[in-house]
């Protein structure tokens, strides 16, 4: 099934957010707003993709994408052994060990490949980098749309030369893991507005605007600088169809402001700032997914426990803004909202 942006109802994206968040469910429910529906892959085995998949297929017979994390190099054991460190007391307050050993993880890249390549899926996206050239080709001869997720022009006219045939352009607003494609690079603070007129510059790909947009205006200001479709993420995190905990969606209306952080994952991303992104946010390294796997079992001891002072808490700059109801009545009073 290919698909265009310029094919869909309304042009607007349901952001893949990983962890759970984002479920077959929601998928279906953007979907049936008209607009196109993600999963999110990462963290996922390519078996708990093909899963997830196969449910949607289920649920919608509209096009639909699959986002895949793009694997980096490992980070330097020296500087997780360090935070490890920082965090057992940490670990021993909660009753929980840290990894002491912690492997090579690819999140199943190439497995996830293979099944997308042996059962396309209509769209495809990337965070964190980049297919080779390669492996965008083979997609694209499967008739899989390629969209990369982009934080500067100068990532834009890579994702460009390698092949790709959109961009989600996604601004310093965006709630969770920035995009960088290099790990140890600090995120641009340009706004999204100047971000995708700076990204449009170097490129005529469709730009997708991400970050940041919980109401009309912002949307009506991403489009008037040059996006084709927007992405909604945090805007749907309460939503019926959300795999967001009952926590975490209380926090987007109870805690007031949010915080790029390294220490939940080793990558920046924004969170609703608390208490344990205040004691060790500073500390963290960047090694990604190392920080990940460390602190897992912190998140999950908190998160057992509705404790927010030490939950990962992704949400974007517009979280107060995140309304409750079915997702599909969401998009489309957003999109109402943006045109007037």
């Amino acid at each position: 099934m290919t698909v265009r942006l310029a094919d869909l109802d309304l042009p607007v994206i349901g952001a893949p957010m990983a962890g759970g968040a984002s479920t077959p469910a929601l998928v279906a429910a953007v979907n049936r707003a008209g607009g196109l529906g993600f999963l999110a892959a990462g963290y996922r085995s390519a078996t708990g993709m093909a899963e997830q998949i196969a449910e949607v297929r289920k649920s919608t017979d509209r096009p639909y994408g699959v986002n895949l994390f793009v694997p980096g190099p490992p980070g330097d054991p020296a500087a997780v052994a360090a935070y490890r460190e920082r965090l057992r007391p940490e670990a021993e307050r909660w009753g929980v060990e840290l990894p002491e050993l912690i492997g090579p993880d690819r999140d199943d890249w190439e497995a996830k490949l293979d099944v997308l390549l042996a059962d396309p899926v209509p769209v495809v996206s990337y965070t964190f980098g980049l297919p080779t050239a390669g492996q965008a080709a083979a997609l694209r001869a499967a008739g899989v749309l390629q969209v990369g997720t982009v934080t500067t022009p100068e990532e834009a006219r890579a994702a460009q030369a390698v092949g790709m045939d959109a961009l989600a352009v996604q601004g310093p607003e965006a709630g969770g893991h920035r995009s960088t494609h290099r790990i140890t690079d600090l995120p641009g603070e340009l706004p999204l507005p100047r971000l995708l007129a700076a990204v449009r510059a170097v490129t005529a790909l469709p730009l997708i605007a991400a970050g940041g947009l919980g109401d009309g205006p912002a949307i009506a200001a991403a489009l008037r600088a040059g996006a084709d479709a927007v992405q909604l993420g945090t805007a749907l995190l309460r939503s019926d169809e959300s795999g967001a905990s009952a926590a975490h969606r209380a926090a987007l209306t109870e805690l007031p402001e949010t915080v790029v952080t390294r220490a939940f994952t080793g990558r920046p991303a924004r969170g609703l700032r608390n208490a344990f992104i205040d004691r060790h946010g500073p500390y963290a390294p960047p090694a990604y997914p190392e920080v990940h796997h460390l602190t897992a079992p912190l998140r999950a001891a908190a998160t057992r426990r509705a404790d927010t002072t030490a939950m990962h808490l992704w949400a974007g700059t517009a979280h107060h803004l995140a309304r409750t109801g079915p997702a599909a009545a969401i998009v489309t009073e957003l999109w109402r909202s943006a045109r007037g």
